[in-house]
């Protein structure tokens, strides 16, 4: 083997690639989501999806399964995207991949392909910190779309920021760049680094202008009632009472709030059995 750029190469010249995606990273006894729940997911942005995540999880939700680096949405406006991780491996600024593999975007645009959808692709760029390149265009965008991906999340730059939003094709990205240098997908349907978060595929990704939450595999069953129920807790407590301050004095209204903050740490205990997190 030797080393390019960070990719190591085989004796061909070509660099690795992940194993073909199969379902061992999800438990057998772990359904996907309905397509139903998917579009409830989709009403709510990420903060309130983490509020209601954090109820359920053996995880560190104070570090994990979120992104650790500053994401940017060049799409906003379209709102929230759900759906299920399939991951791919960049290197915009590494010339080798022009002709190290003349199969490889046919090879994992079929990988894209055989996964279910909504589908949320998640790249890694090798480059980092630099930026060379977008693996993101109208082009790579609308022929993503026709395989049933509502977006990416890209550790790299995106370009044709319209005309991906025409596609209906949302980004996260850490930039915009003019040209695509080099992208070609060198590895994919493997475990990758985005923002500082390690994502497998499969992954449940729910993603908006706050950044991206990954749920993992065991916590997506309860998921939707876990937010449908944090969201309903603060309505009836603290965001009611703040509502109805006109006239109060400011003694009554603390007081209030004290109560209705006491309220809604009750109800979460009672439901998620003493897991209720801190709010904000």
């Amino acid at each position: 083997m030797v080393v390019l750029h960070g990719v190591r190469q085989a004796p061909d010249g070509r660099p690795p690639r992940c194993p073909p995606p199969n379902d061992q990273h999800v438990p057998d006894n772990i359904l996907p989501l309905s397509h139903a729940e998917l579009l409830e997911l989709k009403r709510w942005n990420t903060p309130t999806i983490y509020n209601g995540w954090e109820q359920i999880t053996s995880r560190d939700a104070g570090r994990d399964c979120f992104n650790l680096e500053e994401t940017h949405d060049f799409m906003p406006q379209m709102g929230p995207m759900v759906g299920y991780a399939v991951t791919v491996v960049i290197e915009p600024g590494n010339p080798v991949h022009k002709t190290a593999n003349a199969n490889a975007w046919s090879e994992y645009r079929r990988y894209v392909a055989s996964v279910p959808g909504p589908k949320v692709v998640v790249v890694q760029d090798l480059d980092k910190p630099a930026t060379f390149g977008a693996f993101w265009g109208e082009v790579n965008s609308n022929i993503h779309r026709a395989l049933g991906c509502v977006g990416a999340i890209v550790d790299g730059s995106i370009r044709d920021v319209d005309e991906m939003t025409n596609a209906g094709f949302k980004a996260l990205a850490r930039r915009l760049s003019v040209g695509h240098a080099y992208s070609t997908p060198i590895r994919w349907a493997c475990e990758v680094e985005a923002f500082g978060t390690p994502i497998t595929p499969g992954t449940l990704i729910h993603a908006d202008k706050h950044g991206f939450l990954a749920v993992p595999a065991e916590d997506t069953p309860g998921l939707l009632n876990a937010a449908r129920r944090m969201d309903s807790f603060e309505c009836q407590t603290m965001i009611q009472t703040a509502r109805n301050a006109a006239g109060k004095s400011t003694e009554a209204l603390l007081n209030e709030i004290d109560d209705a903050c006491a309220r809604f740490g009750d109800l979460a205990k009672n439901e998620f059995s003493g897991k209720a997190g801190e709010w904000a």
